[in-house]
């Protein structure tokens, strides 16, 4: 036995050193083994570090789970790792990989929704950027309940989902989607809406359908303040808004837009006509963002009845008919249909 004793140490520490190397060199050397270009882990909540090394393992982010355990247990690692899903499309090492697990470098999907698009047209790009399905996202703007405290008479979601920058999990669901835009659009309009006091004693849902209104017709962040004071002012004289947006808006639900707005196009039979009806339409006809919503709700206060196109983005205001006349001679001479109100 005593012969045998150092040969024994020497086994020993030949086997301790030989598995300090091969953990050294897992650590070390970065592994990748996707079944594609890219592979998605979920990591749950409440999952221990064995469990996480064995998904890791699983999915393909690392060759084998024991380096793995081994590194995040000597870091202290183990107990700060973060769940969620995580997408990996490059080899890396087990400490990379449990670096990108620490600081919850989580997978979204990252999509900008534009002012002033339509409930549908809002639809019709989450869609197409494979972020729910769209007859399931078109059946779930029907969901009015979620907006019946703001807005009791809504048909639609139409007004209610805010555009913004959103970031949504990979296998995030259609309904879950759109209660985040109307979630974002609460936060956004509730202060305003707190602040007060509301021109004309209006009620909420009539603020999102002139803020919508505003959107469509004010290109030029700068201008939305005037243009809501000209339709503020024309609601209160009783004159017709006479906006091409309601018109658009209307033909669109039709199925009838084909991009261009014509003569005859302003005598339809809608609720949506602006030129023949009084009042707001009877709901939004966009989406509108903040500065909309806000200019609906503190309009500047002004004389103005009446607004035309410069061609440039921006808009001359006027208080009198023949004032108005003047600038449309002006800068729509020889336009199709004045871009006038």
């Amino acid at each position: 036995m005593r012969r045998l004793l150092p040969l024994l140490i020497l086994l020993i520490g030949a086997l301790a050193a030989g598995v300090a190397f091969w953990t050294y060199s897992e650590l070390t050397t970065p592994y990748y083994s996707p079944g594609g270009s890219e592979i998605f882990i979920e990591i749950p909540r409440g999952a221990g570090t064995r469990d996480i090394a064995g998904l890791l393992q699983a999915g393909g982010a690392i060759r084998h789970a024991l380096p793995f355990v081994l590194y995040v247990k000597w870091t202290g690692l183990d107990r700060r790792l973060q769940a969620g899903e995580y997408r990996f499309a490059e080899p890396a090492n087990p400490s990379q990989v449990a670096g990108r697990l620490l600081s919850g470098d989580v997978y979204y999907r990252t999509i900008t929704i534009p002012e002033g698009l339509t409930a549908l047209e809002t639809v019709d790009l989450l869609s197409r950027n494979g972020i729910g399905d769209r007859q399931e996202l078109e059946r779930l703007l029907r969901r009015v309940e979620w907006i019946a405290d703001l807005d009791p008479e809504a048909g639609s979601l139409e007004g209610y989902l805010f555009p913004e920058t959103y970031r949504f999990p990979r296998r995030i669901g259609p309904e879950e989607v759109l209660k985040a835009m109307v979630r974002e659009f609460r936060q956004r309009f509730s202060p305003l809406w707190a602040a007060g006091p509301q021109p004309e004693n209006r009620r909420a849902r009539d603020i999102v359908i002139l803020a919508s209104l505003v959107e469509k017709e004010a290109r030029n962040s700068g201008e939305r303040r005037l243009v809501s004071s000209v339709m503020w002012n024309r609601l209160r004289l009783r004159m017709p808004l006479a906006c091409d947006p309601t018109i658009i808006y209307a033909l669109k639900q039709n199925g009838t837009y084909d991009g261009n707005l014509r003569r005859q196009d302003l005598e339809i039979d809608s609720p949506y006509n602006s030129y023949r009806r009084l009042g707001l339409p009877p709901s939004p006809i966009a989406n509108p963002g903040e500065d909309s919503l806000q200019a609906a709700l503190s309009p500047t206060a002004t004389a103005y009845l009446y607004y035309v196109s410069k061609n440039d983005g921006t808009h001359v205001f006027s208080r009198d008919l023949n004032s108005h006349l003047a600038a449309v001679a002006r800068y729509q001479r020889g336009a199709s249909r004045p871009k006038s109100r």
